[in-house]
């Protein structure tokens, strides 16, 4: 499965994604933490968006292709965009669906300015001023009725977003309804948490994610 975010900066996509994957054994790729790991000075060029998009698309390829969930932590803005991923999903054999976080601008704006990079969701996110964060939003395509999508309101808790994919997932037979209502998701195709009966030893969770 290839779950993908929507959403403005400061929605809340990679709390949310961070949150999701604890429950959700995938391969967590984050796409603003991929770029400072890349470039000791990121520039943003078009140069340097385009290689580290051909990067997430080829990495959640691989995973696909191994049987593995991918959540997918890069804005889907355009359905171009969309829809190549939606295509390589398809030769995968996964399903697809967007999670829309919904929030109004002024709230995601405020969120954006305010980041604290010492909090783990905030260190490697992109700061907008007020231009470049309204020619974002002025760039970006909403779902359309045609995509598999659901939507979130980014101001509600983890766990009534979570509920609430969960339930698409569900609808979708992404997941099993037993699975859904128990908030939890396992891969049958691998297991990347190993069974341990010593919750102290720390790293035993291990969730694939990118350093």
């Amino acid at each position: 499965m290839l779950l993908l975010l929507y959403g403005f900066p400061g929605s809340g996509k990679t709390y949310f994604a961070r949150q999701f994957n604890e429950s959700f054994e995938a391969a967590h790729l984050e796409q603003d933490r991929i770029r400072y790991e890349l470039f000791q000075q990121p520039r943003f060029t078009k140069q340097e968006n385009f290689a580290l998009n051909r990067i997430m698309e080829y990495m959640t390829s691989e995973f696909l292709h191994a049987g593995i969930s991918v959540i997918y932590d890069m804005n889907a803005m355009r359905l171009s965009q969309r829809l190549t991923l939606r295509e390589m999903a398809r030769k995968h054999k996964a399903a697809v669906v967007v999670v829309w976080f919904q929030v109004d601008a002024d709230t995601a704006y405020l969120r954006n300015v305010k980041r604290d990079r010492r909090k783990h969701d905030d260190r490697f996110a992109v700061g907008y001023d007020v231009q470049a964060f309204k020619q974002l939003a002025n760039y970006m395509q909403h779902p359309e009725p045609t995509e598999d999508f659901v939507v979130v309101s980014g101001k509600h808790s983890f766990a009534g977003q979570m509920s609430t994919v969960f339930k698409k997932l569900a609808d979708m037979k992404a997941v099993k309804h037993s699975h859904a209502a128990h908030k939890m998701i396992k891969p049958e195709l691998v297991n990347l948490v190993p069974q341990t009966n010593d919750n102290n030893v720390r790293g035993s969770k291990r969730n694939i994610v990118l350093r």
